[in-house]
């Protein structure tokens, strides 16, 4: 008789997605289930039922609410959402239950989880995720503490799942000392697929900003320092191109929007265009692929998942010079650095290329999704691992 793997999933914000990489990940996952002995249980943020518990994809959701107390909001609902998982696991008699904590919030307080995770013969995985602690937009005291939560997280979990092969490197190198036992499986990506439905809601949106097809250089990501939009921004002032640099990003009531602004004068160059958020994944496929060229600056992090989305949609994709964009794109992508003249020579460079040469690049980026990015492939390496980890 086959055995039950009961999956208790920490840290996303819930499903179904409507948020970032975990949430997309845990709604994969779970849509993709393959192996029906396999039983999910996803913690929700503030989800909108009056409900405890219900059903997506046939995971069972946990509603977890946290008051909005800033920063430490996180840190809470995690801590919230494993103390729900695990008074659901002694509720329910779950022998040998796996929990899954997606990124390194809590180290300080997982001792304390884990013990009682042992009295059900459970085991700890943890995702590390990216370098939180070095993202700007963290004070001093903040960054510290994600860097003791990440090492105390890694002295405790039982596997570390890395979704980038540069992070698991990390994670064997820095923390040494507690021979962490980790293992690598990516996030996953598609290749993206235009349907005439997107057509009219695309060319509405050309018109409204202004935008022609394949006459754009594409930036999309937080507006956060660590994207490197201070060099994508003086840069493409410094290129002599005739298209346009179109940024979609959350810039209201953004102070490095202004600290940018004040830097750098976007704003006297009429080919540069903010054109604030867009969450209609279908339109924002439909642009990534019209797009001339994505530019991705990301230089924080693990496999990034707008990269992954650019090279499934994007003919021609220019990333910052970082081991973690390079393990993903290899060939099927150029890069540049912050040197002045780096991107904008490469900017011109790319324009000069003929259209084999840039239908060529585009081949290579898609064949890296397909070969190693897909979700297909990505739910069943985890499927296998948790069956595996179940039984050891």
């Amino acid at each position: 008789m086959s055995q039950k793997v009961d999956i208790f999933i920490v840290g996303s914000k819930g499903i179904p997605a409507r948020y970032g990489g975990f949430e997309t990940f845990v709604d994969e996952l779970t849509q993709r289930r393959k192996n029906s002995d396999i039983n999910y249980y996803v913690a929700c943020m503030n989800a909108d039922t009056d409900s405890d518990t219900f059903m997506v994809n046939q995971a069972t959701c946990f509603n977890v609410n946290v008051p909005n107390i800033g920063s430490a909001k996180a840190l809470l609902y995690d801590m919230k959402a494993l103390r729900t998982s695990l008074d659901y696991i002694k509720e329910h008699h779950i022998d040998s239950p796996i929990i899954y904590v997606l990124a390194c919030r809590i180290g300080p307080f997982i001792n304390h989880y884990k013990k009682e995770l042992a009295q059900y013969n459970g085991t700890l995985l943890v995702n590390p995720d990216g370098h939180e602690w070095k993202r700007a937009k963290w004070n001093a005291a903040i960054r510290r503490y994600w860097k003791i939560s990440e090492r105390l997280m890694v002295k405790h979990a039982d596997l570390l799942i890395c979704d980038s092969e540069g992070i698991e490197r990390y994670i064997k190198h820095d923390y040494r000392s507690y021979q962490p036992d980790t293992t690598f499986i990516s996030y996953g990506s598609y290749i993206a697929k235009q349907s005439s439905i997107e057509n009219s809601k695309l060319d509405e949106w050309f018109k409204r900003f202004d935008i022609e097809r394949n006459q754009y250089y594409l930036v999309v990501g937080r507006f956060v320092p660590e994207n490197n939009l201070e060099t994508i921004l003086k840069e493409f002032k410094l290129s002599k191109t005739n298209k346009q640099l179109v940024i979609i990003s959350n810039v209201e009531q953004n102070k490095f929007y202004k600290a940018l602004l004040q830097k750098t004068h976007f704003d006297d160059d009429k080919r540069i265009k903010f054109v604030g958020t867009v969450y209609d994944a279908e339109l924002l496929t439909a642009i990534r692929c019209n797009a001339f060229a994505y530019i991705h600056g990301h230089s924080v992090g693990g496999t990034n998942p707008s990269l992954l989305e650019a090279l499934g949609s994007t003919k021609m994709n220019l990333l910052f010079d970082v081991d973690f964009n390079k393990e993903v794109a290899r060939e099927g992508a150029l890069y540049w650095s912050k040197n002045t003249g780096s991107l904008s020579n490469l900017i011109e460079q790319v324009e000069t290329l003929s259209e084999s040469a840039i239908d060529s690049y585009a081949r290579i980026a898609k064949y890296r999704i397909t070969s190693s990015y897909s979700w297909e492939s990505i739910v069943e390496q985890y499927e296998a691992l948790f069956a595996k980890v179940q039984k050891s």
